[in-house]
């Protein structure tokens, strides 16, 4: 299915430089970022960024390179990436959940030349966990065909070719920087330097390497260039109807495509305020919301769920809220009907996208009924194009089951020095294998209805988790539920659910079983249910499906 509207071929910036010297001049004495106490406007973020970028070129960062980001939502996070990449870099966000060792990894295989470090975030050091995993103790990590060492030794041994590491704070180890040391060390770069370093890129320069989320398997790095983040986020920005003035407070992490792309990226456009949020806590984003005034509230249902059920709700003035944007997860009905009769909240859509795909594939439609945004992931996004196929590849029609694949604009340019996976993941003609089971309508609306691998075989019927969590979901003491596969000496394999159940409920697994077998055919039902007080996700908001396979015994 081909997006229902014409693409625009282009947009108005050929580069994010581009797109952040547009917003300078565009929104100038607009409010561009929130951060605490720290209010910028987008004037002065402009200069910021600048700076950044001078410091990049003055500190040997040049087109091409990779720099790292290891941090939490902050303004410092927008100003390094924004800076970085507008020298001329190519960004590579790093998951705050990694270890030191998962970080290192990553560092290695993308060969980072500079990496900017949040100090101490939630209570861990990231600096000494980095020092564990990379230090002169750590042993030297390479990543396949990375070629010679950097010559000259820079702060951890274990990397050879990261030359700098930036502390995002006013203190840093003797071997590392902090981050006024390193911003003064570009004063003497003009801004003509600086300009010229980012019009020497083009829309087809990598912009960024997202590396996947990695619920199963070795995290890989998706290459998106300038010109698809810049479209993909415009058509993002116009199908959500971002508008200047908004207020979008940004719970989604940076490190992940929607979290800086329908994030950062969509507001420069719009000349809405940023205000990110380092972590998740429903009465942090409640105050959030009442105290800025906030309009935009994307991020996954789980999100939007424990902002709906919490006991102090109406403690929180939530009535500026007009826009919520969610996906990742199965969006139970109720929700959507709960967000527009409770929080009056006008706009509420659903997504779907991935890395590989810069983060979006298909997107509901303003206008388009509660079921179909319940139930869908709405329509293929304009300049791409969706279909459902069978093992062998052939396309399937409405209403059949089968793997997503997508082509369009959006589609990596391919997995980061890596070309056996990437011929694995995109045809010879261009189509990108999702790995996801979805269906289509007649309409075009994709419903995704599970991980190909997560699909189980219930005596010679396929059960598709989704599905079943989306039926169990209907239940009114399910808050949250997931749903695997586990093994049955009968019938090959049978649903397990791991519930959430709402505040205050009593509800047995007994009950939901019973009830199971009054609202969903035989075999999907689930023969166990174990209750939980939360389920494993990622930062991205997917369950963890690999997590929930070990525990079972």
């Amino acid at each position: 299915m081909r997006g229902d509207l014409d693409g625009r071929g282009g947009v108005e910036w050929v580069t994010v430089a581009g797109l952040v010297r547009s917003a300078t001049e565009r929104f100038g004495a607009g409010e561009a970022v929130v951060d605490g106490r720290t209010r910028v406007s987008y004037a002065e973020l402009g200069a910021r960024v600048e700076r950044a970028a001078a410091a990049c070129v003055a500190n040997g960062v040049e087109v091409g390179d990779r720099v790292a980001l290891w941090a939490p939502n902050s303004l410092d996070w927008i100003v390094s990436a924004l800076g970085a990449v507008s020298a001329g870099a190519v960004l590579v966000p790093l998951n705050t959940r990694f270890k030191g060792g998962e970080a290192a990894d990553v560092l290695a295989r993308s060969r980072a030349k500079l990496l900017f470090i949040t100090g101490t975030f939630l209570g861990t050091s990231y600096v000494a966990s980095l020092r564990r995993a990379a230090g002169a103790d750590a042993g030297r990590l390479r990543a396949p065909g990375a070629g010679s060492l950097c010559e000259t030794p820079g702060p951890l041994p274990g990397l050879p070719h990261l030359e700098q590491v930036v502390v995002l704070s006013d203190d840093a180890p003797a071997d590392f920087r902090t981050w006024k040391d390193f911003l003064a060390g570009g004063d003497g770069v003009g801004a003509g330097e600086v300009r010229a370093r980012s019009e020497a890129l083009t829309g087809d320069s990598p912009s960024d390497i997202i590396f996947t989320s990695g619920t199963t398997g070795r995290p890989k790095g998706a290459v998106i260039t300038h010109a698809q983040t810049l479209r993909a986020y415009e058509v993002w920005s116009e199908l959500a109807g971002l508008r200047r003035g908004d207020r979008y407070l940004v719970v989604n992490p940076f490190f992940h495509t929607f979290g800086y792309k329908a994030g950062v990226i969509a507001c420069l456009m719009r000349g809405a305020t940023i205000i990110p949020q380092p972590v998740f806590n429903v009465e942090t984003a409640m105050a959030n919301v009442a105290a800025e005034r906030v309009s935009v509230l994307p991020g996954p249902p789980t999100l939007h769920q424990s902002l709906l059920d919490h006991p102090a709700r109406d403690d929180h003035d939530l009535s500026t809220l007009r826009l919520v944007v969610t996906g990742a997860a199965v969006v139970p009905l109720r929700l959507v009907e709960r967000l527009r009769a409770e929080l009056r909240v006008d706009t509420v859509l659903t997504a779907y996208g991935l890395s590989e795909a810069s983060g979006i594939v298909t997107m509901c439609r303003r206008g388009d009924e509660p079921s179909v945004i319940a139930s869908t992931s709405g329509r293929a996004i304009p300049g791409t194009e969706v279909r459902v196929v069978d093992p062998l590849g052939s396309a399937l029609p409405p209403g059949s089951p089968g793997e997503v694949l997508v082509r369009g604009f959006n589609v990596m340019r391919g997995y980061f020095e890596d070309p056996a996976e990437t011929a694995r993941a995109v045809t010879a003609d261009g189509w990108l294998r999702t790995g996801d089971v979805g269906v289509l309508d007649h309409d075009g609306n994709l419903r995704i209805t599970d991980r190909i691998k997560d699909m189980f075989i219930v005596g010679g019927f396929n059960a598709y988790p989704a599905e079943i969590e989306q039926l169990l979901g209907l239940h009114p003491d399910v808050a949250d539920v997931a749903v695997i596969g586990v093994p049955d000496a009968r019938l090959g394999e049978v649903g397990k659910a791991y519930v959430v159940r709402r505040r205050g409920s009593l509800v047995t697994a007994d009950d939901l079983i019973a009830w199971s077998r009054r609202e969903m055919a035989n075999y999907k039902v689930p023969r166990a249910v174990e209750f939980v007080g939360e389920l494993p996700r990622n930062a991205g908001g997917k369950v963890v499906k690999g997590e929930l396979r070990g525990r079972v015994v």
